[in-house]
């Protein structure tokens, strides 16, 4: 099974529904349908209007991000995975660069991940180098840390891991064919032996688009992808996916 997940960040609106709306389409009819799914993370403020629409269709919806204590508390602007549960999401994403620049600790992942996981949530939790790690040649060394110190073996059946080297998210810059497959490889090696079983999805984000997706398919150890800026238009989110099956 392959994942195709959408990560809208600061984008939409009520009416950006359509933009679903026609990916939904798209996903009934397709004959290849049965071999992957959709999901889908937009803002906060359209979780509950989405997650009713597509309750009982094909996309999921998930939040971008979750706060790292369970159900209340009096921290302002905070949104915990328990609200976010109790409006109808399904995922949600953990551990993204963009959070992780802006303070998020190991232990607050952990917390927030052990959270989601209580409250029935499924997570896509992110991880990946940025530039000056991979010019030192400290990939490997950082995804077994970020691995290492937040995920646990009882977070095994509700986990989806997101390799996003920071260098490539929106850059357009990609990681070789031979490069991903071996950073694949070794990030499941490291779940393998984190949780003593079968590994969880692998999927890859960082500039995905109609174009570069030809290049990933000859990476058979990846399990689907996280879209950004393409997620955005229907089109070009649609595009991925027949370019990717092509």
């Amino acid at each position: 099974m392959k994942y195709f997940i959408g990560n809208w960040k600061m984008f939409g609106s009520p009416k950006s529904i359509n933009i679903l709306k026609k990916i939904n389409l798209f996903y009934t009819r397709d004959k290849n349908r049965k071999k992957y799914r959709i999901i889908f993370t937009p803002p906060y403020t359209l979780l509950q209007n989405y997650s009713n629409y597509f309750k009982n269709k094909k996309i999921s919806i998930g939040s971008q991000n979750c706060y790292q204590k369970d159900k209340f508390s009096s921290n302002t602007g905070a949104i915990s995975s328990y609200m976010i549960k109790s409006v109808g999401a399904k995922y949600t994403l953990v551990g993204h660069s963009d959070n992780r620049i802006e303070g998020d600790t190991d232990l607050m992942l952990k917390k927030k991940v052990s959270y989601a996981i209580k409250n029935n949530l499924r997570v896509v939790f992110c991880i990946g180098e940025n530039k000056t790690e991979k010019k030192n040649k400290k990939t490997f060394q950082v995804l077994k840390k970020q691995l290492t110190n937040v995920l646990e073996k009882k977070f095994y059946n509700n986990i989806i891991v997101a390799y996003e080297p920071v260098w490539s998210i929106g850059t357009g810059e990609i990681p070789s064919s031979q490069n991903l497959k071996e950073t694949t490889i070794y990030i499941k090696n490291i779940l393998k032996n984190l949780f003593r079983s079968k590994t969880p999805p692998v999927i890859y984000g960082g500039s995905v688009d109609g174009l570069s997706v030809q290049s990933f398919k000859e990476v058979k150890e990846i399990d689907g992808f996280l879209v950004g800026g393409a997620s955005k238009s229907s089109k070009k989110f649609i595009d991925i996916i027949k370019n990717y099956y092509r």
